[in-house]
């Protein structure tokens, strides 16, 4: 599992082959074929294409997912998703559109 830890910025395109969190920064680009999970910490202004995504955190960018994406109370989302399913928990801001047609 790879961690991007708090305090840390990382900017490029990021890739792995496994699950990403990220307690950090991110700008650029991250493609995981497994989960990412954007812990509370976390600021990520990038595209992120992936498997399950739970963001806690605040993401500016494109989100992708083969599966399912859960916004969780305090998440910012800015930008559009497609996945097969997602969630919005009551607290989370979402600005954008939905395509679940995956």
């Amino acid at each position: 599992q790879a961690r991007y830890g708090e305090g840390i910025t990382i900017e490029g395109e990021l890739s792995s082959d496994e699950d990403v969190v990220v307690r950090g920064n991110v700008r650029g680009k991250l493609t995981a074929k497994e989960g990412v999970v954007v812990e509370a910490s976390a600021t990520v202004e990038a595209d992120v294409t992936g498997g399950t995504m739970t963001i806690a955190g605040s993401i500016t960018g494109n989100v992708q997912s083969s599966d399912r994406v859960d916004l969780q109370a305090g998440a910012k989302l800015v930008g559009n998703v497609k996945a097969a399913r997602i969630t919005i928990a009551d607290g989370a801001q979402f600005k954008g559109s939905v395509d679940m047609d995956v």
